[in-house]
């Protein structure tokens, strides 16, 4: 009877010290599972976090692109001689019209530079008629201050026009003169 008493303190011994093994084990596993919660936790929010930068970065560019297509309707200050070869080519293209610049100035507010143009256009009525639309209608932010029309001599006629044209206001690093 002994050896059976024996048998079962010893049985007993090895199932206390498996249960505690059991529970050491599984306190161990526990707080792992919790810090790869916590991890994953994190690598969730970097992941949408980096999703969130990609779709700002795709917004961007897609900004940029609509920055540019609006930048080319303003006439920077350094780009007015390329306009004038547009404005006269605007006088070629319609036919014998001749577009003359006479005066270029700068103007308005820092918010909104403009730039003003004195033009006179020659040619028959039906040619300077289509340039100033030609003009008034070019892909710039274009308004007509002044414009009159006379003639000079039969079938000669000219335009007198004053352009303001919205402007690039120049860069920060830039010095503005007075």
């Amino acid at each position: 009877m002994r050896s059976s008493f024996l048998h079962l303190i010893f049985a007993l011994g090895i199932c206390a010290v498996v249960l505690i093994g059991y529970g050491f084990w599984y306190a161990t596993i526990a707080d792992m599972s919790a810090s790869a919660t916590v991890l994953q936790g994190q690598i969730d929010a970097k992941t949408q976090a980096v999703s969130r930068m990609a779709t700002t970065r795709a917004a961007l560019a897609e900004i940029s692109d609509d920055e540019k297509v609006l930048q080319s309707y303003f006439v920077p200050e350094t780009g007015v001689v390329a306009f004038i070869d547009t404005l006269e080519g605007y006088g070629r293209a319609v036919g014998s019209t001749t577009v003359e610049v006479l005066s270029v100035s700068t103007g308005g507010a820092l918010v909104r530079p403009t730039l003003t143009f004195s033009l006179s256009i020659t040619g028959s009525f039906d040619a300077v008629m289509r340039t100033v639309g030609a003009i008034e209608y070019a892909p710039y932010a274009i308004s007509i201050a002044d414009l009159s029309v006379g003639q000079n001599a039969k079938n000669n006629w000219h335009a007198d026009l004053e352009l303001l044209v919205a402007s690039i206001a120049p860069s920060s690093g830039a010095k503005k003169t007075p």
